[in-house]
């Protein structure tokens, strides 16, 4: 089966053209698929299925093999692999497991629009909140130098956010309205590269307790993204987008 593989500020993924649905889906062989060691390497796996009431249908599994939860930069990912594919020009509508999404490509970036966002839990020590996938974000010093496998796993796996678990952020700003990020992605479960859904939130909170304002600028071990969202006397944002590079590395094909 032909595959494709592409990358978002280092979140990479493997692309496959399944509008004939003809992908023989289990957890084992898409984890085999994305094990860095015996498969193609990647975070996850995307489809790319035909939808009769949208240009296309994502349909994401992380690494592990499970199908997961809305993954920012994949979504990223499978707009330039549509685009690619010819079925659109500059503007589409696709449908994800959260809902529809919008997207724009504009040369080299993509512009995703993710859901509204409302009911932001504050704790005394970070933040919790849900864009497509849920995430705890909390603010440190000294991100760079953080083991982030060693202090991630254990709020991924706390009981707090049992039983689905949660992915886990640490934001640290480092400039007029910047942010660097790193994330501990459930699923994968290790650190990424980038995590688009995670620097979402980052951002959004970053704008409610550090006073950062749109479009927000992130900085990532895998590259730079952009967040723009409006805010609504409720606290709740709208008109929110993740927005940057989303690459094809190469092509291939590979037995399932």
């Amino acid at each position: 089966m032909s595959f494709y593989k592409y990358q978002g500020t280092g979140n990479d993924f493997i692309l496959i053209d399944d509008r004939d649905e003809s992908f023989p889906v289990s957890q084992e062989r898409i984890a085999h698929l994305c094990h860095r060691r015996f498969g193609v390497g990647a975070d996850g796996l995307i489809l790319l299925q035909n939808h009769p009431e949208y240009d296309f249908r994502m349909v994401y599994f992380n690494a592990d093999g499970a199908e997961g939860s809305m993954c920012g930069n994949g979504g990223r990912c499978i707009v330039r692999f549509a685009h690619d594919l010819g079925l659109f020009e500059k503007q589409t509508r696709f449908l994800a497991v959260d809902g529809e999404h919008e997207a724009v490509v504009d040369g080299g970036e993509v512009s995703l629009k993710m859901n509204e966002i409302a009911g932001i839990e504050q704790h005394p020590d970070y933040t919790f909140l849900n864009t497509g996938s849920p995430h705890y974000v909390k603010i440190v010093e000294d991100v760079e130098a953080m083991d982030v496998v060693a202090e991630g796993r254990p709020v991924r796996y706390s009981e707090r956010f049992a039983p689905g678990g949660t992915n886990a952020n640490f934001i640290e700003p480092i400039g007029d309205n910047t942010l660097f990020v790193r994330t501990y992605e459930r699923g994968v479960e290790e650190e990424t590269y980038s995590c688009g859904t995670g620097v979402t939130a980052s951002a959004l909170v970053a704008h409610r307790q550090l006073g950062m304002q749109s479009p927000v600028s992130i900085q990532t071990l895998g590259g730079n993204l952009r967040v723009s969202f409006r805010t609504r006397d409720d606290g709740s944002f709208t008109d929110l987008y993740l927005i940057g590079p989303a690459v094809r590395v190469y092509s291939g094909a590979v037995d399932v």
